[in-house]
């Protein structure tokens, strides 16, 4: 089994990739916010499988383009950059969303549903109350 390996920190252009999916689920005013507080988050990390399930999307195949790309990185020995989250909401309904990365996290799953996958995370709406 190839093991994946993460890069300290997400690529630069990964930033404007998340604020563009972003942008066509809400305000400029809050994608702004959101990727401001992305590139300022601290490194967490999740297992592959907890964050498809969170996010309620569907595991691409391993034969798609990007998640194949991905894939041979890994076997080439590359490293894989971290993936940017906005955190969902289990009271109300909403699953996480995977600003940027949706294929790296695909690809890892193929590797290994165990993966830890490093990511930063943005909070949509702050509760007062957490």
């Amino acid at each position: 089994m190839t093991k994946v390996t993460w890069k300290n920190d997400p690529d630069d252009h990964d930033y404007p990739a998340a604020a563009a999916y972003l942008s066509l689920l809400t305000s400029t005013d809050v994608v702004d916010r959101l990727v401001a507080e992305l590139k300022k988050a601290p490194i967490q990390t999740g297992k592959a499988k907890d964050l498809l399930r969170a996010s309620r999307l569907l595991l691409l195949p391993a034969d798609n383009k990007h998640v194949a790309g991905d894939i041979a990185k890994v076997a080439g020995g590359k490293s894989l950059s971290p993936v940017l989250l906005v955190r969902g909401e289990l009271r109300e309904d909403i699953a996480l969303q995977i600003a940027d990365g949706y294929h790296r996290v695909c690809a890892s799953y193929h590797l290994d549903e165990n993966t830890d996958i490093p990511f930063r995370m943005a909070v949509l709406n702050r509760d007062p109350a957490s």
